[in-house]
């Protein structure tokens, strides 16, 4: 078997949805012996493996175990070990849509220049009712994202991103990066997040575009776990913290440099009477919620250059 996608689902103790993944990939429009599934199991205690075997007996799945805890170890071992001209990857908790495929071929196959990177729309599967206090620009954080209906490249990875719950790379291009870099991403339980921008990054600094297509389409569950005003909170304290791992990657300061970044960006916040107050006081409103949110970022990028990073 030689087929042109190889879908990698890393997984991590979420028996529970992995099923739904499956099946939304074996219901493809793409005819079976295009592509194959690569099932990485990063260290599950569950029935993970048991509910990959009910498919793969009549179906092109592969089961791998990973022992090394971390999403990029799990993101790392799925594209070394797959055999397809092009590497999609879909999150243990998404569906695809049904030509979800059929759009990453017909992409890689049809832009020009080729992408080195190319996602899509993840549209939110809500457990519970949106909260109101949940805002549109907090959303993001749930990896939820449709950047318009129009199929264009990414210019500014500030504004906007390609999603690791949704994308696809040439298995060239991930062999030239050399993948995922250690250091970012989920380890565990914690919220470590930005290896997928990290590499979107690595690929245009090489000369590719990221390119963004809405009928590369996924929906993504939101567990009712999420919808609390404390996740988000410590969501976005963890973005921070990512941020700053990023910034230490790219930059590898001395320990000298890292205290120095982190005072700086300490003092402009006491600075910042407004962003304390975001800091200190109750915010129910959603734009006051979003802003205390935003606010902890700055913390989380302090104790991140700091190194107190607790798993």
């Amino acid at each position: 078997m030689n087929p042109l996608i190889s879908v990698v689902i890393c997984t991590h103790n979420r028996d529970r949805y992995l099923g739904k993944a499956i099946r939304s990939l074996l219901d493809q429009q793409m005819p079976k012996d295009q592509y194959e599934i690569v099932v990485v199991d990063n260290r599950s205690t569950d029935t993970t493996k048991d509910v990959v075997e009910q498919f793969s007996a009549e179906n092109p799945i592969r089961y791998i175990y990973e022992p090394n805890l971390g999403l990029s170890y799990a993101r790392n071992t799925g594209w070394r070990s797959s055999e397809g001209k092009y590497i999609a990857y879909l999150d243990d908790d998404a569906i695809a849509h049904p030509g979800w495929l059929n759009t990453i071929l017909e992409v890689f196959e049809t832009v020009t220049p080729r992408p080195g990177c190319i996602g899509g729309k993840a549209e939110a599967i809500w457990e519970a009712p949106r909260p109101d206090w949940v805002s549109d620009e907090l959303v993001t954080g749930l990896t939820v994202i449709d950047w318009s209906d129009t199929p264009h490249p990414i210019s500014d990875l500030s504004q906007e991103w390609l999603v690791g719950a949704n994308m696809a790379f040439p298995k060239e291009v991930l062999e030239e990066i050399d993948g995922f870099i250690p250091g970012l991403d989920r380890v565990g339980k914690n919220l470590l997040s930005g290896g997928d921008v990290f590499l979107e990054k690595q690929i245009m600094q090489a000369g590719y575009s990221c390119f963004y297509h809405p009928k590369m389409a996924i929906g993504h569950h939101i567990q009712k776990t999420r919808l609390d005003r404390q996740w988000f909170l410590r969501r976005y304290y963890w973005q921070g913290v990512s941020d700053a791992a990023t910034h230490l990657i790219e930059q590898s300061p001395s320990a000298i440099g890292r205290l120095q970044a982190a005072v700086s960006r300490a003092v402009n916040l006491l600075r910042s009477p407004q962003k304390i107050s975001h800091l200190l006081l109750p915010r129910e409103d959603p734009k006051q919620f979003t802003e205390k949110c935003f606010a902890l970022i700055e913390v989380g990028h302090i104790v991140g250059l700091l190194g107190a990073v607790q798993r």
